[in-house]
This record gives C-alpha cells, sequence and structure tokens, in this order.
C-alpha cells in the first residue's frame, strides 16, 4: 500500500529502432555516462542473477547527487525495476521501472516511471523532486532515442585513448597533485584560471580556462568524482567543447617495478553535426578524432610530464 507521501511520476517516448536494442541501452549502466548528459558517473556490483546494485552519481537542477540503487532485470518482458537503497536529501526514498514495448507497425516505445517520497513531504522539497525528476527523465529519453536511432554509426563517434608516464616517487603525492587541482593554474604553464568548489568531500565541481596551441582560451567545467583509497578521479565535462557529444576521463594509477605509472584517460563520442562546421569542409570523422586526440592528449600529457617532474623533485 502506497505511503501517504508517495508521489508518481510517468514518461515516455517512441523510438525508430527495435526494442531489444532499446533494452541493452538502459540495461549497460556502465555505459550511461557516455551517453546521458546528467549521468557523471556508475559503479556497479553485480548481485544474484538477475540483479545489480549501482552507486550512481549525477546532476539533478545545478547540483551533483549521489545514491545507490538496486535494479533487477525480466530480460524475457524487457523490464529493469530499480530501487534506491541510499537516497540523497531532499529525495526520503525512490524507486520506478524502465519498460520497453514493441510498437505496431515495428520501433519501440519507451515508459519510465517513478514513485518517491520526499524528506518531510514539505512542497518545497516535492517540487524539487519532481522538476529534478522531470527534468533528467525528459533528458534521459530523448538521449536514449537518440542513442538507439544512430546505433549502427556509434562506432565511428565514440572512441578512447589514453596516455601514462611512470613516475618514480609515492603514489600518495602523485594523487595529491591531480586532487589538489586549485593549484594547477601555479602549476601548469596551459591552465590559466581555475576555480574549484567541494561542498561535499570527494565530489568536486572544477571550472577551467586552458591555453590552446594556436593561443585561444577554451573554459570547461566538469564535476570530478575521487577515489582516494583507489587513488583514482573520474571526471564528466557538463558542457564539452562543441566537436563533442560527450567527453568523460579517468586519472588512475597502480604500482610499478621503478614507482607509479599514472594513466590518463579519455572517452569521447563525436558531434557529427559539427565536424564541418568546427574544422572545415574537407573534414571527416577521422579528422574530428586526430584533432580532439592531439588537443585532449596534449593537455593530458603536459600535465603528466610536470606531475612527474613535480614529485620526482620533491615539489609535489
Amino acid at each position: 500500500m502506497a505511503s501517504q507521501g508517495r508521489h508518481h511520476t510517468s514518461h515516455e517516448i517512441d523510438i525508430d529502432a527495435p526494442p531489444g536494442r532499446v533494452y541493452r541501452i538502459i540495461a549497460d549502466a556502465a555505459r550511461w555516462p557516455d551517453f546521458f548528459g546528467p549521468t557523471v558517473h556508475v559503479a556497479r556490483e553485480a548481485l544474484q542473477e538477475g540483479a545489480e546494485r549501482l552507486h550512481i552519481w549525477a546532476t539533478a537542477n545545478g547540483a551533483v547527487r549521489s545514491w545507490t540503487s538496486r535494479r533487477e532485470f525480466d530480460e524475457a518482458a524487457r523490464r529493469v525495476t530499480f530501487r534506491q537503497e541510499v537516497s540523497t536529501p531532499p529525495v526520503a526514498g525512490m524507486g520506478g521501472t524502465w519498460t520497453v514495448d514493441e510498437r505496431p507497425g515495428g520501433g519501440s516505445r519507451l515508459v519510465l516511471t517513478h514513485d518517491f517520497d520526499a524528506v518531510g513531504d514539505t512542497a518545497e522539497n516535492v517540487a524539487w523532486v519532481e522538476r529534478a525528476t522531470d527534468r533528467n527523465s525528459r533528458t534521459e529519453l530523448g538521449n536514449i532515442k537518440d542513442l538507439a536511432e544512430r546505433w549502427e554509426r556509434l562506432g565511428e563517434l565514440l572512441f578512447s585513448f589514453e596516455d601514462s608516464v611512470v613516475v618514480e616517487g609515492p603514489a600518495e603525492a602523485a594523487y595529491d597533485f591531480l586532487h589538489q587541482a586549485k593549484k594547477w593554474p601555479d602549476r601548469l604553464p596551459h591552465v590559466t584560471r581555475l576555480d574549484l568548489t567541494e561542498d561535499v568531500p570527494d565530489v568536486q565541481l572544477m571550472s577551467m580556462d586552458t591555453l590552446a596551441a594556436d593561443g585561444s582560451t577554451h573554459r570547461t567545467e566538469s564535476v570530478r568524482v575521487c577515489f582516494p583509497e583507489e587513488r583514482r578521479i573520474v571526471y564528466k565535462q557538463l558542457v564539452p567543447p562543441s566537436l563533442m557529444a560527450a567527453h568523460t576521463g579517468e586519472w588512475s594509477m597502480r604500482e610499478s617495478g621503478r614507482g607509479v605509472r599514472v594513466t590518463s584517460r579519455h572517452t569521447v563520442v563525436v558531434k557529427e553535426e559539427a565536424v564541418v562546421k568546427v574544422l572545415g569542409p574537407d573534414a571527416t570523422l577521422d579528422t574530428a578524432r586526430n584533432f580532439i586526440r592531439a588537443a585532449a592528449g596534449g593537455n593530458s600529457m603536459a600535465t603528466l610530464t610536470l606531475l612527474k617532474e613535480s614529485v620526482e623533485s620533491g615539489r609535489a
């Protein structure tokens, strides 16, 4: 029986793609940060067959929220149910269902329902949760539609790359160099400005200006989720550069025979419609991938090189 404070929402969208494809996109939550605008990071824990636990970080109404959810799968019915095990105020509890139905004549209808309780069931908290749920649901449904309908193109649009250096020094110092990004304008010549806030421990909002090779300045805004025990930082650009539909990344480190190997990894979805506009009439997807690899990888490699020098000289 529903509690007195239980509230319900429902959103749906028609998708010109097979139901099985749509279901697989929903089921593969680890890939959501690359495809869904609000989702910053997903950590997955497999439970018994047909169930999993997710720890999700996502933006909601301009803030970063995190929660833990349990999901159960019914592949035959193309249905995924979820229930938050740990919620973040003003959400007191939330659950729901993803359901994919086949449309007459082909294609899919995707329905996303939520039920939730707000802290204190106050009008202010209920309205906050409703706004966040409505905004994120509409965004997620639109992203799934776009993704499912251009699935065949995704292999050309999505790519990853990484760079690394071996640092002969303590892993703690290397991690601190990356974690204390507010010091980067004094340490990294290509970073001209950086504002960092950390209202929740190890969840950082970062606005940064970087200097490109042609002398122009580019501003990026990112969310970073830090894992000190793993010496790992994952991030997502909230507003990626014009050539990217999405950009996520990770700084990680592992022990090496001579010290610690620090790696920067990027995953990018190219915005196909921007390629010619940004790079010129003769530009192709290969041109775009090479341009992004050089620009983003160049900045990362510059950071890694200065990190190595700083740690090995004892300045970090």
